[in-house]
């Protein structure tokens, strides 16, 4: 286990993310409702995710598929105040739950948050970035992220059910199945 990612979710409690009514389960490694059709993630599979991704402090990040502001939290803790963390999601209301949360957590990193915009991936406007988590499944690399990052950047994202850390300009390599909601540009 990495002891920063660790110290990360000591610091990032998962049920200051959640709706009243799921708080309870917080503790549960299951992916959880926070409505609108999306989740909070698994917290083994973000785990997973945020090793794979190596934050490190200074790292401009990318967070696709904020939902409730967890991820964007964890990542922020990891890039610390040196670094900062653009949020991107998609459905109004969950941005809207997401701010809220990351307003009462007060990340360790600047964090700024946006509402996509219909047909783009990510946020182009702030590129490039250091690192890019996708919490949504995509069904191949979408070639809109990869000009997002950074020349030596790592992507980490699932598709076709498969989770993969990907370089600009490398191969990706596979590390086990996930299930995601759709990436939906």
């Amino acid at each position: 286990m990495d002891a920063d990612v660790e110290a990360a979710f000591a610091a990032v409690p998962r049920a200051g993310f959640l709706p009243p009514e799921q708080q309870r389960f917080a503790g549960n490694d299951a992916a959880l409702s926070i409505g609108y059709g999306v989740t909070n993630s698994q917290p083994s599979t973000v785990r997973a995710m945020l090793e794979l991704l190596d934050v490190r402090p200074g790292h401009h990040v990318l967070d696709v598929g904020a939902g409730s502001g967890w991820t964007t939290a964890l990542l922020a803790h990891l890039a610390t105040a040196t670094g900062s963390v653009v949020a991107v999601e998609r459905i109004p209301e969950v941005l809207a739950m997401g701010e809220a949360n990351l307003a009462a957590a007060r990340p360790a990193a600047p964090v700024e948050t946006h509402l996509a915009r219909p047909g783009v991936l990510g946020w182009p406007r702030a590129a490039p970035y250091d690192r890019i988590l996708v919490s949504a499944g995509a069904e191949d690399v979408p070639h809109d992220l990869l000009t997002q990052l950074a020349p030596d950047g790592i992507m980490v994202i699932p598709v076709g059910g498969e989770m993969l850390r990907v370089r600009r300009d490398g191969d990706p390599t596979r590390h086990g199945r996930y299930v995601f909601v759709p990436l939906v540009p």
